[in-house]
């Protein structure tokens, strides 16, 4: 039985290939697919931007070899930014639990 971090690997392996395979080359995401992608997949994160270009954005900073898709390793990049910002709004949150006791 695969843990609890396998599963979530496993998770982000299967949505990113489920958007990938949408059109085009199955191995990246086109900006439509990665925009669908953040739309379903992180749409708590896109409400939060006020920016309008906000997906063009990531896509630009995401394609790191400019070929104008985003593969699975340049993908990983976006989790592990938005994990790591998501990690530290609960320590914050953590802080102002223990401040309270």
């Amino acid at each position: 039985m695969p843990s609890e971090l396998e599963t979530a690997m496993e998770s982000l392996i299967v949505v990113f290939h489920r958007y990938a395979a949408r059109e085009g080359n199955a191995n990246t995401l086109s900006r439509r697919e990665l925009r669908e992608l953040m739309e379903n997949e992180l749409s708590n994160f896109l409400k939060s931007q006020k920016d309008p270009f906000t997906v063009d954005k990531i896509m630009r900073d995401l394609d790191t070899n400019r070929d104008g898709e985003v593969s699975f390793e340049e993908f990983v990049s976006l989790v592990v930014g938005l994990s790591i910002a998501c990690e530290q709004c609960y320590q914050l949150h953590l802080k102002k639990l223990g401040a309270r006791k």
